[in-house]
């Protein structure tokens, strides 16, 4: 078997055992990696209603057949466990030397099992693991976390942490690596936190085999070398993600105000002009040849790395117009290793519902310095940062007095940086996204204002999120790699396809992509039937508000237009006959069939039978 070292490394912390297993050719090619090997170990072994920040959960780093192999931004991760969150599967993609030296150190999967009895570092070395003490770092931040590591490990490793956010099982905690690389939206570093598992270190020596390795030296050298003229071409890293924040504030897009507001007339004093004029480094993920990482200082002269989702959500939608201070929100959640996007919806919430009259407090929007002072009440759960710490979701259920219409979040997960109160085809891709509201397994928003009228419910826009699904969702998942040089830069699709065939020998094409995709995003949704019998539809259901006459705009180009619910319910109708999913929005036994998921089906309780 080429292109995977068929390898996974199981570790158990609660005795301090490790073993190596394999896995086969078969389950290699029907799952690929990342997404789809954890979707389907977390489906196979977690037993349903287990508690997501107990030691029966499961954390898992799972790579792809082009992991860490020199070609366009293969640099990525893959970590995933039960979500503290949603409830559900939850991972995410980061840019890690992890992926690189887990390879070389022989392995496609890791998992860890169990909770270790005190702080531990897990130190993986080739053949070698180690549990070492974790004690001298914890309680501190991400940033003097990896320095402790390089300086104990030397600089030439892959390592992840977490931050107090994780420690003190924060439901958004997520994983940190590099400068300003992190994952897990979900909440994996609140995971590794009820763990006691403070780091990961690995350091590989060993070569990555692949079935052609001149053919993948050549096609991966050519494929950066075009990454990296086609940015100096048409410039996109000057500005990187955040190019988008300008664009967002005219088309009415932007969240502001808890997304109240589509617009602002300060937005572009945070935009990516702003940014790049800002900017005193750049960073980005192993392999990559047109970073994104813009970082400049924040208001204490910390490095901070920004990008949209973090301007968007710590900015606009807390009304913040001051670079400075956004960087030091973004710095604090770095540091604390949170969640930058459920972090601002969070304080954005508590500001609305504060507003409204659903609870009582001292924070308002605008208010920078009282946000920096809430965003360290959560990562430590002190006060009203208590709960905070569970998320949007939980938090308005607490509060209660209708504050959950205004939570911004699905399936529990909080939204990204775009305000769809009227665009109905973004809007059912955060409704439709497995993992809950993200921007990553579908951005359909340009295509939806430029290519379609934006008031339609149409099948075209189903067909396209589908579409975007199986690309972002699916193919960068599973492949493991980075969307951008598709995304940013234009490049063809077909390049993982020679990439693939160039690793692993095997010609397969992008529609046998495809039907892996649609394997991987229908066994999520097993997952959340078996956590959920009573699942329907309205899970898929995005914020009450965006359907509320209310809230719409008062002034502007899109004054007067909402969501409309029943077009909304509608058009989910179309995406999940499009999908071969029941009025449930669960796969069908026909579907179940044709995706090769008749075993994994047989699990569901009696009271979740499928149609």
């Amino acid at each position: 078997m080429k292109g995977w070292l068929g390898n996974i490394l199981r570790v158990n912390l609660t005795d301090k055992t490790f073993r190596k297993e394999s896995f086969s050719e078969e389950f290699a090619k029907k799952w690929i990696g990342g997404r789809g090997f954890a979707t389907k170990i977390l489906y196979d072994e977690l037993k349903p209603g287990i508690d997501p920040l107990g030691p029966e959960n499961k954390f898992i780093v799972a790579l792809g057949p082009i992991s860490g192999i020199p070609a366009p931004n293969t640099g990525k991760a893959v970590v995933a466990a039960k979500s503290p969150l949603t409830g559900g599967y939850g991972d995410g993609n980061m840019g890690t030397y992890v992926s690189i030296h887990l390879r070389k150190a022989g392995y496609d999967i890791l998992i860890v099992e169990g909770k270790a009895d005190s702080p531990t570092c897990l130190y993986i070395k080739d053949d070698e693991v180690e549990f070492l003490p974790a004690d001298e770092i914890w309680g501190k931040g991400t940033y003097d976390s990896q320095k402790w590591l390089y300086e104990k490990f030397g600089k030439q490793v892959g390592a992840m942490t977490i931050g107090q956010g994780g420690e003190n099982l924060v439901k958004f905690a997520i994983v940190r690596s590099l400068e300003g690389r992190a994952g897990g939206r979900p909440g994996m570093g609140a995971v590794m936190g009820s763990k006691n598992l403070k780091a990961i270190v690995v350091k590989g020596t060993k070569d990555i085999p692949v079935a052609d390795p001149e053919k993948m030296r050549k096609d991966g050298k050519e494929g950066m070398k075009e990454a990296y003229q086609t940015d100096k071409k048409i410039g996109w890293s000057k500005q990187a993600t955040n190019g988008v924040l300008a664009w967002c504030n005219e088309t009415n897009t932007l969240p502001v105000r808890n997304m109240r507001k589509t617009s602002h007339p300060d937005a572009w004093k945070i935009d990516g002009q702003r940014l790049d004029e800002a900017r005193v480094a750049t960073y980005g993920c192993p392999n990559c040849t047109f970073h994104c990482g813009i970082t400049i200082h924040d208001s204490e002269k910390r490095e901070s790395e920004l990008d949209y989702e973090n301007i968007g959500l710590l900015g606009a939608s807390l009304e913040i117009f001051n670079l400075q201070d956004v960087g030091s929100l973004n710095y604090l959640c770095d540091d604390y290793g949170l969640d930058t996007i459920s972090a601002g919806d969070v304080l954005a919430f508590y500001a609305d519902a504060i507003d409204h009259g659903a609870t009582e407090g001292d924070f308002k929007f605008g208010d920078a310095k009282r946000a920096i002072e809430i965003l360290g009440m959560i990562a430590k759960r002190e006060g009203v940062g208590d709960i905070l710490a569970d998320g949007s979701y939980r938090a308005a259920l607490k509060f209660g007095n209708n504050s959950l219409d205004y939570a911004m979040q699905v399936k529990g997960m909080e939204i990204s940086a775009y305000n769809c109160k009227f665009l109905p085809g973004m809007a059912l891709a955060f409704g439709t996204s497995p993992i809950g509201a993200h921007h990553k397994e579908s951005w359909v928003i340009t295509y939806e204002i430029s290519e379609t009228p934006r008031e339609a419910y149409s099948q075209q826009k189903v067909d396209k999120i589908i579409e975007l699904q199986r690309i972002r969702g699916g193919l960068f998942e599973f492949i493991v790699s980075c969307r951008f040089p598709w995304v940013e830069l234009g490049m063809d699709l077909n390049i993982y396809t020679k990439y693939f065939k160039d690793a692993t020998g095997i010609d397969y094409t992008l529609d046998d992509f495809w039907k892996i995709a649609d394997r991987i995003y229908s066994l999520m949704k097993l997952f959340w039937l078996r956590e959920d019998p009573d699942w329907d539809r309205t899970r898929d259901y995005v914020p009450e508000v965006w359907f509320d006459p209310a809230n719409a705009d008062k002034e502007g180009p899109i004054a007067g237009k909402i969501l409309e619910k029943d077009k909304y319910d509608e058009m989910l109708t179309l995406f999940y006959d499009a999908r071969g999913w029941d009025d449930r929005g669960i796969p069908t036994m026909e579907t179940i069939k044709r995706l090769d998921l008749e075993e994994e089906a047989k699990s569901l309780p009696e009271e979740a039978k499928l149609k």
